[in-house]
């Protein structure tokens, strides 16, 4: 299973009046830790438009536990659970500091065939090699 960690620190303009992180601003922090991951196995977005697939996001689930805060510093975790079928990849972000868990998020991505504009029911070989799974 493939993980990665990003620490960000929230910044002030993705705040509202209470200081308190728009919600959604996650969406933000997901995608940065999930290039993060993606760039772990060498199939960021410029390598899958380059195999040529496209990869949209087809599903997007967040469960808001807590606030993340101006100026804290937040992890975020972001795990591929699955790959044969399609990316699904859960989250997890949590406050530094307290270790509390904030929110917890997954997003599934679906390939699709530049050529065609066919959905594929199946992942990519090279989606596959990248993972270093025979396919």
């Amino acid at each position: 299973m493939k993980k990665v960690s990003v620490i960000l620190e929230v910044p002030f303009f993705d705040v509202d009046a209470m200081q308190i992180v728009w919600h959604g601003h996650y969406v933000k922090y997901l995608e940065i830790a999930r290039c993060e991951l993606l760039r772990t196995f060498d199939y960021d977005y410029p390598q899958m438009q380059a195999s040529g697939y496209m990869w949209p996001i087809v599903e997007l689930n967040l469960k808001y536990r807590g606030s993340a805060r101006f100026g804290k510093k937040i992890e975020v975790v972001a795990t591929l659970v699955e790959w044969e079928h399609r990316l699904k990849i859960n989250y997890r972000i949590t406050d530094v500091e307290s270790g509390q868990t904030l929110t917890k998020a997954s997003t599934v991505q679906v390939a699709v065939d530049q050529a065609t504009q066919q959905l594929c029911f199946e992942s990519p070989k090279i989606l596959l090699s990248k993972l270093g799974i025979e396919a």
